[in-house]
């Protein structure tokens, strides 16, 4: 349709069609989830915003037309018993994904562009200056992180960072293998295909998925390693300031939001360790 013939019933017909079963697509087919539909919205209406200042339409059509309503679902991470699921008989690639996914809480595509050449072996951190967001076929499309605050420094601990010391002398033994085969270009992913694809950015769910059938765990998404990761963090007492620049959140206000019952579990808790140390000052049980 021309741009000036596209009018309010048009866009309100299009949001609601993106509600109808099986619109997903991909490895993943079934139904849009809410955001991704709030996310259609907004595109729509930076779209027409300015084309309506450019005088391209006469009426902006998404200007009557509700933004959809997310009801964000509460997120119950794996507690600390959950992530002591045995690895160790996983391939070592899989194996040390899902220790960094836990330990640095880092984003599905900012793990998998991860190269080695942003690990400080000595400072024993690791930075993220990248993230990949399609590698259909091994051709990685790799850009900025999801935001400024993305970029960051994320310190490792200590048993990670021998674990990812044996995964390099295995990943540079590999990459040695193939010889004149390697097709990463000037990549060296961390997590790729022997000869340097990178993988595609559904294999870590897809693997994710087959494990915690294997090992009969409550089922999360892979991306529910990162909320784990800072759930865990919130329950030892870290403050939510080094929690948020952890996650690469614009503002610590993201986190609050999208961890707020943990925190509050988080400061029930406290309170309950102040009531016992007031009764102990009081001589009362």
């Amino acid at each position: 349709m021309r741009i000036d013939q596209i009018k309010t019933m048009h866009i309100v017909s299009f949001i609601n069609s993106l509600s109808d079963v099986g619109k997903r697509q991909g490895f993943r087919k079934g139904n849009l989830s809410a955001g991704t539909i709030e996310i259609n919205h907004r595109i729509l209406k930076n779209i027409f915003t300015p084309a309506l200042e450019w005088k391209l339409i006469k009426d902006n059509p998404v200007a009557g037309v509700k933004k959809p309503l997310v009801k964000h679902k509460q997120i119950i991470p794996y507690d600390e018993d959950e992530v002591q699921v045995a690895l160790q008989k996983e391939p070592i690639h899989w194996r040390i994904i899902i220790t960094l996914a836990l330990t640095t809480a880092l984003r599905r595509g900012e793990l998998l562009a991860l190269e080695w050449k942003y690990v400080d072996w000595n400072a024993g951190t690791i930075d993220v200056l990248q993230s990949v967001s399609m590698s259909t076929g091994g051709n990685a499309h790799v850009k900025e992180p999801k935001t400024k605050n993305s970029n960051r420094k994320v310190s490792l601990p200590n048993s990670m960072l021998e674990e990812l010391r044996e995964y390099y002398l295995h990943k540079i033994k590999e990459r040695d293998k193939i010889g004149d085969r390697w097709q990463g270009g000037d990549y060296f992913f961390m997590f790729c295909h022997p000869d340097g694809k990178a993988f595609h950015q559904e294999r870590p769910y897809l693997w994710f998925r087959n494990f915690i059938k294997k090992n009969k765990l409550r089922y999360i998404r892979f991306h529910d390693l990162r909320h784990t990761s800072a759930t865990l963090l919130i329950n030892q007492g870290v403050h939510t300031k080094i929690i948020s620049e952890k996650l690469g959140h614009g503002n610590i206000n993201t986190t609050m939001n999208v961890y707020g019952h943990a925190l509050r579990s988080a400061d029930q808790s406290a309170a309950d360790k102040f009531e016992t140390i007031l009764l102990r000052k009081q001589g009362r049980k």
